[in-house]
């Protein structure tokens, strides 16, 4: 039973069960957020775009506070105009930034709020009622809308994230990013670089089998730029004993210049307007110096540049941009281009360095794919074909979307709970070479103690092992490889630092011993698929060689000799009982358990030792310590636990004033809807007395005007309360009119069904004979009994006034003829009993007495009696005849 339980439970756990998890992707652009979510549902496409409450497939990546209320996405875009202190832009590119770049970068972009340099010298968000955000808080607001928008899109719970990140990002950024997920609640898969995820959703559905190909993706976007060099390819691979071909890419090389972008070229615009307006005012009154006017022009410069993008000449119109004046102009494209002169040169950098670092020429790129929103800016196009000597550019990737969609694919292969048919080999390089360099009390600096860890360009995830002579406790740092080319804003190339401890501990506990190489310690480092770098662990060896004492076991002269004898006597038995004895007795040195024999055995045996030189090699694990200081530093233990505490009164702040503002708005509807019945509905007079309508509308006026005056500042609860109460007294009144229409529809039902019936019955007592009388009578008294109820309410409710409280409804009337319906089909049901085959009964008893007699018969007729053969037949079928009986 066991064998059987367990096989089953085998077969089980090879059926495969569709998994219901769902992951998600996020797009951290500069000024766009995109989500995307993986989900294997039925009927709905594997890999689809998060839309935002504004049914949009990008959300603005915007923050603000107002009154204590905090807005995320679409409803801090609508603040920008009115209150550009109190909106928070740029999030991303000023995370783990020092102060002084974060500060230069605001104003250089006009960005009026108030940051303050907090303990680690990196910028934090200072609000209008007194509190301090760090980037890495605000980061993970953005990510828990993020996190929101998925998990309303999938209707599922949603944790695991794979987050696209710019390529210049380095180790700071990238673990701030992390950590800001952390606060979110978003477990991190990876973060992805940009230029990866739009690889993979290029090349998710071709073949490279026969056509390898290099390709370059381009991406300019609000704030950076990027030339990706890829390779695409196939090799060979096994499935299940058959060969089959894989596609893959291997990313090459990536320059990027993280300074240029399409804000760049609407700052040219913006320049250009404000010097425009200023000269329209004619007082000495600069725009510059007045942050909603600023923030009014942004706004509209950038429609301005989108016009510019399909006409040759743009208008721009703000109203009441300062002083009550309104600001009208329009630029050409021609002097737009102009304006950007020298930006496009700079837009060209990336292109021809990640040209010339591969040694390819232009036309042996098979593709140049556009992406990033400034890449539909024309001029930047023409640069490009010029250059490229093409005639046409590459579009087939969606300029906002190929990146988060690519990043979904990616979070599909990583995800447990996941799986896609398609799938497409990724390999990735770090975008920054490594260096690791070592520090400590008599550690002699040669060229082991600093060396290049890792690369550049070096696959991600990677592990590396270095090892070290030295006896003390020393220092590890980590840093980039080289200075001129590090993140944008920092000024140190060290970005962690390392205190290994225990290995002095472990040299004076085994210097006295025989020492056969130098102690060593050895550092396992780990490049992770995020790019994160990191000192994993550490462990000192120590190499021995002594001489051991061995024990051995040697046979004395008389053990040899009595050993002998003891053979040769039993070999020499000869009776069977001295050979069993022989035998037991040389049992007994194994099994057997007899003491006088296993006595003489110790007695013979001496112990001695002899010694042999052995090498023992020990390892003892070292204490590793991060004390990484300055904008690099993480968040210590202490000061995430303070973030999510924070984060948290923040989402029940939130949450208590969605749930708010829900409570309001289903009041408030309800009081319009509900006047608008009373006002406009003939049905409502009939059901309701002159003075029910008069005092319901008395109500729904009295709390219409609290609703805008002191229910201004009122809580969810009160709004719930004050809609429990108007429905106490409207919802009866509105059944009782529902019920005109519903209670006559539902009588109508009940009697057909009983003309049904009667049909019904018929047919079971003409086609269905095997069901009993008693059956089809129950059903007709259960039928007579529910006509009779249905008569006497009906006579009952027509003499009361339809304003009064209904003697039945169309419910219980539903309900009842349910109940004979499914009586009905119950004995519709009752199968035809199958017909009984009758077998003869064999009776043992009479058959042996009727066999004996046949005996005695013809027994009989062999000694002289005469029996006809008529006569045997009569005996048999007489035999034959009492087994039945």
């Amino acid at each position: 039973m066991l064998i059987r339980l367990g096989l089953i439970v085998c077969l089980l756990a090879l059926i495969p069960i569709k998994s219901q998890a769902a992951v998600l992707s996020i797009d951290l652009g500069s000024e766009w957020l995109k989500v995307a979510v993986v989900n294997l549902k039925p009927g709905q496409p594997p890999i689809s775009i998060a839309i935002n409450e504004m049914s949009k497939r990008k959300s603005p990546n915007l923050i603000s506070f107002q009154s204590g209320i905090r807005l995320i996405g679409e409803e801090s875009a609508g603040l920008i105009a009115r209150y550009p202190d109190k909106v928070y832009a740029q999030i991303r590119d000023l995370i783990a930034k020092p102060y002084n770049y974060s500060k230069q970068k605001f104003d250089s972009f006009y960005l009026p709020y108030q940051i303050v340099e907090d303990s680690r010298g990196v910028a934090a968000i200072k609000t209008d009622d007194g509190e301090v955000y760090s980037l890495e808080e605000m980061l993970a607001m953005i990510l828990s809308y993020s996190l929101d928008l998925a998990e309303f899109h999938s209707k599922v719970a949603v944790r695991d994230a794979v987050i696209s990140v710019p390529a210049y990002f380095g180790q700071s950024e990238r673990k701030a990013v992390i950590q800001a997920a952390q606060l979110a609640g978003v477990n991190v898969l990876s973060l992805i670089n940009e230029h990866s995820g739009a690889a993979l959703q290029y090349g998710i559905d071709k073949k490279f089998a026969n056509d390898s190909k290099y390709v370059v993706f381009y991406d300019m976007g609000a704030t950076s730029t990027y030339a990706a060099l890829v390779y695409f390819s196939a090799y060979d691979t096994k499935d299940y004993g058959k060969t089959l071909s894989a596609n893959q890419f291997q990313v090459k090389d990536v320059v990027w210049n993280a300074e240029l972008g399409g804000q760049d070229m609407e700052l040219r615009l913006v320049e250009y307007f404000a010097n425009e307006f200023n000269k329209q005012l004619g007082s000495g009154v600069d725009v510059r110096m007045y942050p909603k006017a600023m923030a009014k022009l942004k706004k509209q410069v950038k429609r301005t540049k989108e016009i510019l993008s399909a006409n040759t000449v743009a208008p721009i119109s703000v109203e009441s941009i300062h002083d009550d004046r309104d600001f009208r102009s329009s630029i050409s494209r021609e002097k737009f281009e102009k304006l950007c002169e020298d930006l496009w040169e700079k837009a060209l950098v990336p292109l021809k360095e990640v040209l010339q670092n591969s040694g390819l020429r232009a036309d042996e790129i098979s593709a140049v794919e556009l992406i990033g929103g400034a890449t539909r800016v024309p001029k930047l196009q023409a640069k490009l074909q010029e250059f490229l000597g093409r005639k046409q550019l590459d579009k087939h990737l969606d300029a906002d979307e190929a990146i988060v969609l690519g990043a979904a694919l990616h979070a599909a292969n990583l995800s447990d709970g996941i799986k896609l048919n398609r799938k497409l080999g990724m390999i990735d390089g770090s975008t920054y070479g490594y260096v690791m360099e070592l520090d400590g009390l008599d550690l002699v600096k040669d060229e082991t103690t600093k060396q290049v860890l890792v690369p550049r360009m070096k696959k991600v995830p990677s592990k590396m092992f270095r090892s070290i002579i030295h006896q003390k406790d020393f220092d590890v740092s980590l840093s980039y490889e080289n200075k001129d080319s590090m993140p944008p804003g920092v000024s140190s190339p060290i970005f962690s630092q390392y205190t290994v401890s225990g290995l002095a501990n472990a040299t004076e506990r085994y210097a006295s011993r025989n020492l056969s190489a130098p102690i060593k310690a050895n550092l396992h480092f780990s490049l992770s698929r995020s790019g994160v770098l990191t000192l994993d662990r550490a462990e000192a060896v120590i190499e021995i060689t002594e001489w051991v004492e061995v024990p051995k076991k040697n046979l004395t002269v008389d053990n040899s000799t009595s050993a002998n004898i003891s053979a040769n006597s039993s070999a020499e038995a000869g009776s069977g009982d001295s050979a069993e004895e022989g035998k037991e007795n040389l049992q007994n040195d194994g099994s057997k358990n007899d003491s006088s024999n296993s006595k003489t055995t110790e007695e013979n045996v001496l112990e001695v030792t002899e010694k042999k030189l052995k090498k023992r090699t020990f390892r003892v694990t070292l204490k590793v310590a991060e004390k990484t200081i300055g904008a690099a530093m993480p968040f210590s233990e202490e000061s995430l636990a303070d973030a999510k505490q924070k984060l948290a009164v923040l989402n029940k702040r939130d949450a208590e004033r969605r749930r708010t503002a829900e409570s309001k708005n289903n009041l408030e509807g309800y009081i319009y809807s509900t006047r608008e019945k009373i006002e406009s509905s003939g049905e409502v007079e009939k059901v309701s007395t002159t003075e029910e309508r008069q005092s319901f509308s008395a109500k729904l006026e009295e709390i219409q005007d609290w609703l805008y005056m002191d229910g201004e500042d009122a809580t969810a609860g009160e709004f719930e309360e004050h809609l429990k109460m108007l429905k106490a007294i409207g919802e009866p009144i509105f059944f009782r009119m529902d019920e005109l229409t519903a209670r006559p529809e539902a009588n109508k039902q009940a009697k057909r069904y009983l003309t049904e019936l009667a049909e019904i019955v018929r047919g079971w007592e003409k086609n269905k004979s095997w069901i009993s009388k008693d059956k089809i009578d129950e059903v007709l008294n259960r039928a007579d009994k529910f006509r009779k109820w249905l008569d006497e309410k009906q006579t009952e409710q027509d003499k009361i006034s339809v304003s009064s409280v209904p003697v039945y409804t169309s419910e219980e009337v539903f309900d009842k003829l349910a109940d004979l319906q499914a009586e009905v089909a119950r004995v519709n049901r009752i199968p035809k009993p199958k017909p009984k085959v009758e077998k003869p009964v064999k009776n043992d008893t009479n058959s042996e007495k009727a066999e004996n007699a046949s005996k005695d018969s013809t027994s009989g007729a062999g000694e002289g009696s005469s029996t006809s053969k008529g006569a045997s037949d009569n005996a048999d079928t007489e035999a034959e005849l009492r087994d039945e009986l």
